[in-house]
């Protein structure tokens, strides 16, 4: 009988509020199941091997051995939430010689005119307008709207239900939190 991840981990004495730094993660690597184009997900924490489960999906390696992984992957994203961390997680996964994947949920509305960087993460109900650009490393999360010919930098990240009007311009790393609205 399928469970829930907190029932899941409560039955087995761990606090899901001990995890708070991986919530983006879980969500990202459910969006890569439901949206069909992987089978096998896999986490690379640096407490790895003393962590060698998270959110009952394996931990492999750190992010020192992520070289290792690539015969056995076919790309990596930084699913972080901290902009400046997923940052420097985008080079590290360079350095080590792996494709930089983007995941999409199934249940975002992308327009096929939409120019999305590599290692972007669009998260369900979100929905990007004809002529957007979302640059590399960014995360356009649950709900959040980027209206047409709008903009979104490298490595920023659009909170839950922010929304962007036609044409705006927001730059790299910005953070724009839960709830509000840029334009018009």
């Amino acid at each position: 009988m399928p469970v829930s991840w907190r029932s899941r981990h409560e039955r087995a004495g761990v606090s899901h509020h001990r995890r708070w730094w991986a919530r983006h993660s879980k969500a990202v690597a459910e969006a890569a199941l439901l949206s069909g184009e992987w089978q096998r997900i896999a986490f690379v924490d640096d407490r790895w091997p003393e962590l060698c489960e998270s959110f009952g999906w394996p931990v492999v390696t750190s992010v020192a051995g992520l070289a290792a992984l690539k015969v056995d992957v076919a790309g990596a994203i930084a699913a972080v939430g901290n902009n400046a961390v997923r940052e420097q997680c985008v080079k590290a996964i360079y350095a080590a010689g792996l494709p930089l994947v983007t995941v999409v949920h199934p249940r975002a509305c992308v327009s096929v005119s939409v120019v999305i960087g590599a290692g972007t993460a669009i998260m369900a109900l979100a929905m990007v307008g004809v002529d957007a650009v979302i640059g590399e490393g960014a995360i356009v999360n649950a709900n959040a709207t980027i209206d047409h010919d709008a903009s979104l930098g490298a490595f920023a990240h659009l909170g839950v239900g922010v929304q962007l009007a036609g044409g705006v311009e927001i730059a790299a790393r910005a953070w724009l939190q839960a709830g509000c609205s840029a334009g018009y």
